[in-house]
């Protein structure tokens, strides 16, 4: 994972929530609750209050950006491949990619796994939760860019 990008990310999420202290149940701007004088903060944000920064990076990007649809990534990346090629049995005319999903599944499914894994391998989907929602890295780049 690009822990540079998470870095960034984690500062997004810094500057679009507050320090709250749940104790006194009031924001903390100054990092230090002005009634108990703890330091030990929660961050408060239009969707809720929570120890750490995970659970806003997460909210951001599920609002902000739209998760990768690998299997429609995938088939758009081997229809580049094969674009024009057909299969013909007898009269009909089928698309060999159409072929490919339908008469081998499991294969496809494999191929699919592996085209997910070089993608990520190659920077170019990042994940925050271990696969299971991934998003185009250029996109989290673009969203974070300010921030230098």
């Amino acid at each position: 994972m690009n822990t540079e990008l998470k870095s960034k990310l984690g500062k997004l999420a810094l500057i679009r929530s507050k320090p709250f202290c749940y104790t006194c149940y009031q924001e903390c701007p100054t990092g230090v609750c002005n009634k108990c004088h703890s330091d030990d903060l929660m961050r408060v944000t239009e969707n809720g209050c929570e120890y750490g920064l995970d659970w806003i990076v997460e909210k951001i990007l599920q609002t902000e950006l739209s998760a990768v649809n690998l299997s429609d990534a995938f088939e758009e990346s081997v229809r580049s491949t094969f674009e024009s090629e057909t299969v013909t049995v007898g009269w009909m005319t089928f698309d060999a990619i159409t072929v490919m999903k339908d008469q081998d599944p499991i294969s496809w499914r494999c191929a699919q796994s592996e085209y997910e894994s070089l993608e990520e391998s190659e920077g170019n989907i990042f994940t925050l939760d271990n696969g299971s929602t991934y998003y185009w890295t250029h996109e989290v780049e673009a969203l974070v860019e300010d921030l230098d």
